[in-house]
């Protein structure tokens, strides 16, 4: 019948309209800023950068240790609006595996010209940038105070398993996977080189005895 669909779209704005005066499950607003929904889980505003708690080292401070950023600059690179602006180390640090690598000294992101397309995090090698859900983020200066530096961008690991804890965990999971790999790897070589340093020692020892032996 011609028509057919607007009448009901009519019908069930009706049934909202008239429906919210019985029933709050009918209510399809909220009373903002006083009542908040809470955020998908999949929400997406703006990037921030991950850091893993409890490292230390030197006067750094918890934040700046754990930063799981190597400063790549892949997502600087890929990043369709350019609104990140990285400058990279000339020292190394030591990340959560041990291993040694460079720090960003500057990582910006202009928040102004992002657009929540989330291709800075899919091309992360190090899962040290994810996508954010606070979007109150309104401020009288325009430029400034939308130009996030490294120490605001900076959030901890139980922040972001907070936000997205089924990604969290998968991720979580799949770098104490590799930690693992790495150690038993470590302990496989040292083992290696404490037999061979142990095999060089008797046989220096031995030496010595079968050539007297031998006089």
């Amino acid at each position: 019948m011609l028509g057919d669909g607007i009448l009901k779209g009519l019908g069930e704005t009706a049934r909202n309209f008239f429906g919210s005066f019985v029933s709050k499950e009918r209510l399809t607003t909220v009373q903002y800023p006083e009542e908040r929904l809470a955020p998908a889980e999949a929400a997406r505003v703006f990037p921030f950068l991950v850091y893993d708690e409890g490292m230390k080292e030197g006067e750094r401070p918890e934040w700046d240790a754990g930063l799981r950023c190597t400063s790549c600059q892949i997502c600087e690179k890929e990043c369709p609006p350019k609104c990140i602006f990285i400058e990279k180390s000339k020292d190394k640090k030591s990340d959560w595996f041990g291993k040694q690598q460079f720090y960003p000294t500057r990582f910006e992101i202009d928040t102004s010209v992002c657009m929540s397309c989330q291709i800075c995090v899919e091309v992360c090698p190090f899962d040290s940038i994810k996508m954010d859900n606070v979007f109150e983020l309104s401020t009288e200066d325009r430029f400034g105070g939308l130009l996030m530096d490294v120490e605001q961008l900076a959030k901890s690991n139980s922040y972001y398993q907070s936000i997205h804890p089924t990604e969290a965990a998968a991720v979580d999971a799949e770098r104490a996977a590799t930690k693992a790999q790495l150690e038993a790897k470590a302990k496989a070589a040292a083992e290696a080189a404490a037999a061979k340093a142990a095999a060089t020692q008797t046989a220096s020892v031995v030496a010595p005895q079968s050539a007297t032996e031998g006089a």
